[in-house]
This record gives structure tokens, sequence and C-alpha cells, in this order.
């Protein structure tokens, strides 16, 4: 290695190992060796089994929930800093706790800004993610933060299904502003649907604005949890003369009966990245993979390089 270079080097978080495989391979490099021991009673302490020290380390890893995810990025980075790495980036393609971004109501936590302040003491030097459920979260961090968007890989997609009468949806009020992107993108109509929430996960009344009558509907979102308003939306739509619906959601938590309210929707498809590993397969789930994009905002980041065409929107 020529003087003055710093090494590149590569770790996996246990939730994340097939999609850093991927991206790993992609950037023509291979996996670092990472030792996880477990206790009996659940503590559990990830060792590298190899030396970092001056190196530029990417540890990859989605922080969804269960909290031990975010636990292993957290001793992870902190054992990379104390192992002398110079760089440390956290590579989390989704990043848990996103939803709690703001007091929407009295005596709660702003979960996100927690978990930056966490990444950035546990050694985080740089953070790199991708569709944040709100933009402002990269402003909790005070080191850099290279927000990436699905529509880089998503776009290209939805191009080659060459869909007549085109219709982008945003299922609320809240993603309009991603459904507006894609729409210029792609030179259609938009339409929103306002839905009112009897309590978190559970929708009350949901209204549609816009007409989407003899329209190929395709609905944006950048997360799927349980599928009660993708599937809601989706139904709604076909109720008022839609052709058909899809969705595409970048983050697949799909958590409680999400995969039965999928099977049971009219939804025709679901397109999601592999930033969070699915539970089970569904012939109504179309994966794109993540992996390219990481792989070479990665590489450029390491090179310096400027990131800046891969922020479509």
């Amino acid at each position: 290695m020529p003087t003055g270079v710093t090494e590149a080097k590569f770790f996996a978080c246990n939730q994340s190992t097939e999609l850093a495989e991927k991206i790993v391979a992609a950037y023509g490099a291979k996996l670092g060796n990472v030792i996880t021991s477990t206790y009996s009673d659940g503590e559990f302490q990830p060792s590298f089994e190899e030396s970092v020290r001056g190196s530029r380390v990417f540890i990859i890893g989605s922080t969804h929930p269960s909290s031990d995810h975010l636990m292993e990025m957290l001793l992870m980075l902190d054992a990379a800093k104390r192992a002398s790495a110079r760089h440390i980036t956290a590579v989390l393609p989704y990043y848990g706790w996103a939803r709690q971004d703001r007091k929407d109501k009295p005596r709660v936590p702003i979960a996100a800004k927690l978990i930056a302040k966490m990444l950035e003491t546990a050694g985080a030097t740089r953070i790199i993610t991708m569709d944040l459920h709100a933009d402002q979260i990269q402003g909790f961090f005070e080191k850099p933060v290279d927000h990436l968007y699905a529509s880089t890989i998503f776009l290209p997609y939805l191009q080659s299904l060459n869909l007549e009468d085109l219709t982008i949806a945003s299922p609320d009020m809240g993603g309009s502003k991603r459904a507006y992107a894609y729409s210029k993108a792609l030179k259609s109509d938009v339409v929103i649907c306002y839905k009112q929430r009897a309590k978190a996960n559970v929708i009350s009344h949901m209204e549609l604005i816009g007409d989407v009558t003899g329209k190929n509907v395709v609905l944006v979102d950048d997360m799927v949890d349980t599928a009660g308003t993708l599937t809601k939306a989706a139904d709604l739509m076909m109720e008022r003369g839609a052709k058909s619906v899809r969705a595409i959601c970048t983050h697949p938590i799909l958590s409680g009966s999400a995969y039965e309210r999928l099977e049971d929707s009219k939804l025709e498809e679901l397109i999601v990245t592999d930033s969070i590993p699915l539970k089970q397969k569904s012939d109504k789930i179309r994966v794109v993979s993540c992996a390219n994009l990481f792989a070479d905002v990665m590489h450029r980041v390491h090179h310096n390089e400027s990131i800046s065409s891969k922020f479509i929107m």
C-alpha cells in the first residue's frame, strides 16, 4: 500500500450480512472477519479478527428494531475506534427509529436525535444512509451525512414497465414532496391520500385528493410497516376507477399482518429494496437491490470524489 493512502476495510453487522456481501462484491473487495461472542443471558461482543489501524472502516448494518441491531452497530463502531481506525463510516441502509423525529405530543423522546448522538459517540466519523423518514434528520448529526435516494434505482425500473396513463400517488400528506419529485421525473400526474389515524398503525379514515379513473397508479413511500396504509390506499383507488395500483417503498419492514394484507389487497406489485431482509417470500413483492448504489457511493467517499450525481431527488 503506497504511503499516505488509507486502506478501505468492510465489515457487516449480522442482520445485514447478505446485503453487505452484495455491496462489497460490487465494490470489488471482500468482507472483513468479525466474530461475535454471545453470553448465556443474551449479551454479545463483536470482535474484529484483523487489524484496522489507520484504515478507513465501513461498517454495514441496518438498525431496524429489535434494538439488538442498533446495539451491534454501536459496539462495532466503538471497537473500530478503540482499534485506531482512521475513518469510521456507519453505513445504515435503513436508519431505524426515524419516525420519532419530533415531539408530536408532550413527554415523548426524539429518538432519531438520540440515536444520531449515540452513533457519533460510539465513533462514527461519517454516516451513509438511504431515504430517511424525514430529510431534516441529517441535521441531527454533527458529522457528514450522505443521504442517498432510492429513486436512483426505482426510476429505471418504473420506466421499464412502460405504463400508459401513469399517475404517481402519495399514501399520505407527509409523502407529497416525494410523490411530486417522482411525477416530475416521470412527467406524470399526482394524487394524494389524506388519512386520519386513531393511533399508531391504525387508520380511522382515508380520502383521495385527485382523479385516478383509468390510470395506472404507483404509490410512493419511504417504508412499509404493517401495510395498512398502502393496502387501504390501493383498495380505495381501485374503487375510484384505477386500472392498476403498484407501490414502491424503500424499506420493507413488513411487521404484524403485513404479508397477509398484501396478499388480500388489490395491489398488483410491491417494489422494495433489500435495505432490510424480507421475513418471507411473496409473489407480490419484487426486490430491487441497492447494493450497487451503496458500493458506488462508498468507492467515491473513499477516493474523495463527488457523489452529487447520486442525488436524483
